[in-house]
């Protein structure tokens, strides 16, 4: 056997086994404890399906909130016509998977990188639970990922895929943080504009989305949402309802909290940008370590944190992984140990999280602890990584004064 053989087999061993699975959870052959996650896909995607056939976007439902690209993995169980949709969708989903696992394993091969990225996406996907092949989330993390691997020798490919990955759930746009390069940043612009008129033009209210987002509150599962946790037991008289297809907090101060968050967002742009103004180390691994830890810190700070949402961290963190000089270790593994954390908030006991009991407020107390710990370390790492301690920012000059040192004119 090939050197690696061994550790290539095993790797591919491991995502078999688990992979089954969690195809035998979402077909329920065998059942998984908690809430249904399958009800997405048979019921809200099946229904979506219906309606994008007929040329149009579905804009009467208001669970609709994704960019225009979201209609192809919607759509794409019409390419196993031989099975019902959300078998289909599975199967699907499952090949995604493996074609992370593909991407991982090859770019985890040569001097300066390791495998270890690709084990950290066989074993943290299932330490999720079933609904990673619930949601469209691991097919748009395959963009992802494929994109930030492209960075190094493929530019025009790497913006390309992360601007089709930004139509298809917004947060890949992120992946072009670390990257660098003319090449890049066009074929990324060209591509999503593009794509964009080509959806505005083929099917009406293509971003319709934008609008259902800006209305969405806080979801029970955000770091925002522990506020509202800890003053129901102070009497708070707020609810949990269903609210733009998730349970969110809805009563006073809600508005407060989710504009807290948005401006926490904001926050968290603006040091993203200060970081690509003042970073001049660029590495193999820059491209990864910046993705990762970009999207790590919008999720935190989102006003939604779906446990789908650690499919996204989970892909990336991988990537990271796959360098052997990445700063990223540490973020990563603790990432990997919110994954079994957010199966048991969801869908184990999320009955508890939204009753907001001792159980429900502890579990989300060490998941989104887990998350802000590694945004934290993740963002000083990279920092220290690019940016030199002597580092100055450019900064404008006024008219008719120059540089220090620059050569006088006339």
């Amino acid at each position: 056997m090939a050197r690696g053989g061994p550790a290539v087999a095993a790797l591919v061993a491991v995502w078999a086994l688990s992979r089954l699975a969690l195809l035998l959870f979402v077909l329920k052959v065998w059942i998984f404890p908690g809430s249904d996650v399958t009800g997405d896909v048979s019921v809200i995607y099946q229904g979506w399906s219906d309606v994008l056939r007929g040329g149009r976007f579905p804009l009467d439902d208001i669970t609709w909130q994704y960019p225009p690209a979201a209609a192809l993995p919607v759509l794409s169980p019409a390419l196993l016509p031989f099975l019902d949709y959300a078998t289909a969708f599975f199967v699907l989903a499952c090949a995604a998977d493996l074609t992370v696992l593909a991407l991982l394993g090859y770019a985890g091969r040569g001097g300066g990188r390791s495998l270890l990225g690709a084990w950290a996406w066989v074993v943290g996907m299932p330490l999720i639970g079933p609904t990673v092949y619930a949601r469209y989330d691991v097919m748009v993390t395959a963009v992802a990922v494929a994109a930030v691997l492209a960075a190094g020798r493929h530019p025009r490919a790497a913006g390309a895929l992360a601007a089709f990955g930004a139509l298809l759930k917004v947060w890949p746009v992120l992946v072009l943080l670390g990257m660098r390069g003319r090449r890049v940043w066009a074929a990324a612009v060209v591509t999503g504009a593009g794509l964009a008129a080509l959806f505005a033009a083929a099917m009406p209210g293509a971003f319709a989305f934008l609008t259902f987002q800006r209305d969405r509150g806080t979801e029970v599962e955000s770091l925002g949402a522990l506020v509202f946790h800890f003053a129901r037991q102070a009497g708070w008289e707020g609810r949990v309802l269903l609210n733009y297809g998730s349970m969110e907090f809805l009563g006073p101060h809600v508005a407060t909290v989710s504009t807290a968050a948005m401006a926490l967002t904001g926050m968290v742009l603006g040091w993203l940008l200060l970081w690509r103004l003042a970073a001049s180390r660029f590495t193999a691994h820059t491209a990864a370590d910046a993705a990762f830890t970009a999207v790590l810190m919008f999720t935190v700070t989102s006003r939604v944190l779906s446990p789908q949402y650690m499919v996204w961290l989970v892909g990336l963190a991988a990537v990271c992984c796959c360098f052997r000089t990445t700063r990223m270790r540490q973020p990563a593994a603790l990432v990997l140990m919110a994954c079994p954390v957010t199966a048991l908030e969801f869908p184990i006991w999320f009955g508890h999280v939204v009753t907001s009991d001792a159980l429900g407020v502890g579990l989300l107390l060490m998941r989104n602890g887990l998350l802000v710990a590694a945004a934290v370390i993740a963002a000083v790492a990279l920092w220290r990584d690019a940016v030199p301690r002597d580092a100055a920012l450019p900064l404008p000059h006024r008219a008719g004064t120059r540089p220090e040192g620059a050569p006088a004119g006339r």
